[in-house]
């Protein structure tokens, strides 16, 4: 028996624009996603001690950026758009907007928020909070509006730059192109990190505090980066309720969502590729923060064309985009002279800039496997595209050079773009936050890996007051004595255990460097090598009265021994007398 379903056209509306929603707002959720990605890429890379305020900075961009962008920025943009191209005003605001309306806003507005997050990374460890602050307010409100205005919104009309025949489909510059170009702009004008240059101009390494962190951060970018160019094709099914019956719908964007997909994974791993090869001429090594970073060049670089070039140029336009970023970071850096800390230009900018330009050499409108001008021929009529492509990223370039200079330039004028040298040398953790990210040794209490197992009610901290007789022959008021040790980082649990075995768990503990026995090491931070000969050590200060001295020496020492060169000394030493802070008590009762 079969059943027959009368179905209106209102009712395949319904359905397709539900189907479009759908996918619209999915994609738009991994796209917001790239922002946890962003948060971990950079505060790998910055020093431990400015890590908090980097997550704040990623946080404060989109708290701050959505709200701006809602009230006037998508607004701003429309209206210029339509202003330059043609067409007709428009609300500013998206308050009178209704539920699809603001759904495909919201899929704006997570790429103007990429587009503002990239620039936390390039001014990294010295800018002001408040400054930052106010730059992604003009960012999300002019600056980012006007470059998405020119290529994607015109409402009535035609884009400016897109009438002219330039192509974006994702944001290869207008995303990316913008936060990398705003961000070595605004890294020019803030200067770099203190210890960054010497007197001669040449660079110092400073390696990031957390290869994992930044590595980690990559491949959530990268999963994140599907939605963003597999999600620009984000119309699923058509609808022409004038249609006859039967040709109502079709499908949409999918037409193609295959091709965007290969596309997008192709330039993600040659671009990985690109930048090892690169690294491996240059260093003799495979680094793997330039891998890391070449991952997202490639992606970046297969982003703007993504719709309109072949696998065979997404595998080209990525190895290239990853080839370059050692080269373009190393003039940005040596040459300019501007301390990009993430190297947010050569991922984000330049590699924009490469794969717009040149992606008509590989376009789909070729007649070989290659595509573009090196499958159809020299004569090919891609040939033309080159010249709009390069009037766009021109364009886009100065007017993002222009808008960020003038913003950054007044917090610079009025002494609110960067923070004192003291509060750069504590940290912007301490000094912006009053937060440490990385509190090693816990509270003022017992630390949960000393005494013997037991639990923090069990194990109680006697104070060592001279009140019992010395077991090593000494008088009933023993002198009081200082064992000072240095020893490996890793080492601390055991010897505070050691300790309280002997009866002595009162100790103070300090982060150190030095050098002793140890020999140097070399480290490399994006192919550039750099000495360590001040190890990271750890003191820690113990004084005693009843307990025999040579006792907490030899805990300490069983405790710390690994055999190798760099476990540490053991120095002691007497007191002349301490005083009990509280009490007024000295001598021994101090202790």
């Amino acid at each position: 028996m079969s059943i027959l379903l009368e179905v209106s056209t209102a009712d395949i509306e319904a359905l397709a624009t539900g189907m479009n929603l759908m996918w619209a707002l999915t994609v738009t959720f991994l796209i917001f996603f790239m922002h946890a990605g962003f948060a971990m890429l950079e505060a790998g890379q910055v020093r431990s001690k400015n890590v908090a305020n980097q997550l704040t900075k990623n946080m404060l961009t989109w708290a701050v950026g959505i709200g701006v962008f809602f009230v006037v920025g998508m607004g701003v943009s429309n209206n210029v758009g339509s202003l330059l191209g043609g067409g007709e005003t428009s609300p500013l605001t998206m308050f009178g907007g209704e539920s699809f309306d603001w759904a495909m806003w919201l899929f704006s507005a997570v790429f103007a928020m990429t587009a503002a997050t990239i620039v936390s990374g390039a001014v990294a460890g010295r800018a002001k909070l408040r400054a930052y602050v106010g730059y992604t307010f003009v960012l999300a409100a002019v600056i980012y509006p006007v470059v998405a205005a020119m290529v994607w919104y015109a409402p009535g009309g035609e884009p400016i730059l897109a009438s002219l025949g330039f192509a974006d489909f994702a944001g290869g510059m207008v995303v990316h192109g913008v936060g990398g170009v705003a961000g070595l702009t605004a890294a020019y004008i803030l200067g770099s990190r203190i210890d960054k240059y010497n007197a001669d101009g040449s660079a110092n390494v400073i390696p990031g505090h957390s290869m994992t962190f930044a590595v980690l951060g990559t491949l959530i970018l990268c999963f994140g980066w599907f939605g963003f160019n597999v999600g620009t094709a984000a119309t699923v099914v058509n609808f022409d309720g004038a249609a006859e019956a039967g040709s109502v719908v079709a499908l949409g964007d999918f037409a193609y969502v295959g091709s965007v997909a290969i596309v997008t994974a192709l330039g993600m791993g040659l671009g990985a590729i690109g930048a090892a090869v690169a690294s491996l001429y240059f260093n003799g090594k495979v680094d793997t923060l330039y891998v890391a970073n070449g991952m997202l060049a490639g992606l970046v670089g297969v982003t703007g064309p993504t719709d309109l070039i072949t696998p065979m140029g997404a595998i080209a336009i990525g190895f290239l985009a990853g080839a370059q970023l050692p080269l373009v970071f190393r003039f940005v850096e040596q040459r300019l002279k501007i301390d990009d800390v993430c190297a947010v230009f050569p991922v984000h900018g330049s590699a924009g800039m490469l794969g717009l330009i040149i992606y008509p050499l590989w376009s789909i409108e070729g007649t070989a496997i290659g595509g573009g001008i090196i499958g159809g021929g020299i004569l090919s009529i891609e040939a033309g595209a080159f010249v709009p492509q390069i009037i766009g990223v021109a364009v886009i370039t100065i007017w993002t050079v222009a808008a960020t200079a003038a913003v950054w330039g007044a917090f610079k004028a009025i002494g609110e773009a960067r923070v004192t040298p003291e509060h750069e040398q504590d940290g912007l953790d301490i000094a912006e936050h009053g937060v440490q990210t990385y509190p090693e040794f816990g509270t003022d209490r017992i630390a949960t890996d000393g005494g013997d197992g037991m639990s923090a009610e069990e194990f109680e901290i006697r104070t060592d007051g001279g009140t019992e007789i010395r077991t090593d022959g000494g008088e009933d008021d023993p002198e009081l004595k200082m064992i000072i040790s240095v020893i490996r980082p890793e080492k601390l649990g055991a010897v505070k255990k050691a300790l309280a075995e002997v009866g002595a768990p009162s100790l103070t503990v300090t982060n150190v460097s030095g050098r002793g026995s140890q020999p140097a090491k070399k480290g490399s931070w994006r192919g550039e090598e750099y000495t360590v000969d001040l190890h990271q050590k750890v003191k820690i200060e113990c004084v005693v009265a009843d307990i025999p001295h040579e006792d907490v020496v030899a805990a300490i020492r069983d405790a710390a021994n690994t055999g190798e060169p760099g476990d540490g000394k053991i120095f002691v030493m007497d007191v002349e007398n301490a005083v009990q802070v509280r009490t007024g008590s000295d001598g021994t009762e101090a202790v």
